[in-house]
């Protein structure tokens, strides 16, 4: 990433690393929450053990208005430039756990498979070490932790916070995402957009059916639909800039019941992704027109549902700097890697649209594991070293964070 800069290990001396004690804590806590996933707005849970936890360590955290997540200020003095928030998401997702691991999910159909237990644990982590460095006089700023609930559900639950308000006071905000491409110990790293935009799109189709001895005679949904899912990626493709990355991808078709009826309704299901800002904006005008024509053209009845879902995260260069200064500072250059832009959503771009900010992709992986073990799978797990990684980071990028030649 030839926009930042490189900082040698030790060329700063940080407080704020790990003890074995707090290591082995963070480590069963990130079991714990592992073995007991909630799903969005229903992680009360995981909210009443945080909350025991910083309570524990003299902090006073709110619970948010939505009765799951919370919100967390550590320190009391505040730069002009507003506090550094650090957010953890702490959903977990609608899908079984088939490992054979000793901490395995004990709720059916519920798993961490996207990491948010390590993101959560991570910022706990961070938050303990800040306090007990502020309570030594050694935290220049304040800092605030978010506990968002919901980022698996579109629109995503930072939406609702923003509105709540949990960035009043903020000026800068960063976050991790779990990565199974890069090794423990190592993040990965780029400046601007490192996520894409991703929306929701249902599609409805009716016209008279009947029998398929006179096809003629009828819409051919069945038809209508297969053309629907093939031609309207197809002409999207000629009306935006191919640089832009818009991709309708379609996770579900369905119509029928007889091999021998020609159907009157059927529907369509999937999703909507984009690499840039700009042609975001523009998609559900251009998707509703795509269907709309290609409907049209089969004398079908067409209804679109165009559900807004997340920007693109977009890493602010001040913010991927603090980041990757913070990284070298901890475990040096070696340990950051390029990253690339990704096709998958992330809600903490709407904190983005308020705030400069930056993620970084977290390593999970085990150095010479050649398994692949990836996003939203049942299989899903981390090496649990990635966890010091992360509050090292967290920690030293706020301390990094009050420099004066920030």
């Amino acid at each position: 990433m030839n926009q930042l800069k490189s900082r040698e290990p030790g060329s700063v001396t940080l407080p704020g690393t790990l003890s074995d004690s707090l290591r082995a804590e963070l480590v069963a806590f990130r079991r714990d929450l592992h073995m007991h996933p909630e799903l969005g707005n229903q992680e009360f849970r995981t909210t009443a053990a945080l909350k025991a936890r910083l309570e524990a360590a003299g902090l006073a955290p709110k619970v948010l208005p939505g009765g799951t997540g919370l919100l967390c200020d550590i320190g009391g003095r505040e730069s002009g430039r507003g506090m550094l928030a650090i957010r953890a998401d702490i959903d977990a997702l609608p899908i079984p756990d088939v490992k054979t691991v000793a901490y395995r999910s004990t709720v059916a159909n519920r798993a961490h498979a996207c990491g948010h237990d390590v993101h959560t644990t991570t910022v706990l982590g961070a938050g303990l070490v800040l306090a007990e460095l502020d309570r030594h006089g050694l935290l220049p700023n304040a800092v605030r932790l978010i506990f968002q609930p919901a980022e698996e559900v579109l629109p995503g639950g930072a939406a609702d916070l923003v509105e709540a308000g949990v960035l009043d006071g903020v000026g800068r905000i960063i976050a991790v995402h779990c990565d199974p491409r890069v090794d423990a110990g190592k993040i990965g790293l780029r400046v601007g957009p490192i996520t894409s935009a991703c929306d929701r799109l249902e599609v409805t189709l009716d016209g008279p059916g009947g029998h398929t001895a006179r096809p003629h005679l009828t819409t051919d949904l069945v038809t209508a639909a297969a053309r629907v899912a093939t031609d309207v990626p197809a002409v999207l493709a000629r009306r935006v800039d191919a640089r832009s990355g818009l991709s309708v991808t379609w996770g579900r078709i369905e119509s029928g019941h007889a091999p021998n009826v020609i159907p009157q309704h059927a529907e369509l299901s999937g999703t909507v992704r984009c690499l840039d800002l700009p042609t975001w904006r523009d998609a559900p005008d251009l998707v509703h027109a795509a269907i709309d024509e290609v409907a049209t053209l089969h004398r079908a009845k067409s209804t679109v549902t165009y559900v807004r879902g997340v920007p693109p995260v977009v890493n602010a260069p001040a913010i991927a700097e603090l980041l990757h200064e913070a990284m070298a500072a901890r475990r040096g250059p070696h340990a950051i890697e390029d990253t690339e832009q990704s096709l998958g959503g992330e809600d903490f771009s709407w904190y983005l649209e308020h705030v400069p900010g930056a993620m970084a992709r977290l390593g999970v992986r085990t150095p010479g594991d050649t398994r692949v073990r990836d996003l939203h799978a049942g299989d899903f797990d981390v090496d649990e070293r990635c966890i010091e990684t992360g509050v090292e980071l967290f920690t030293a990028a706020a301390l990094l964070d009050a420099a004066p030649e920030r």
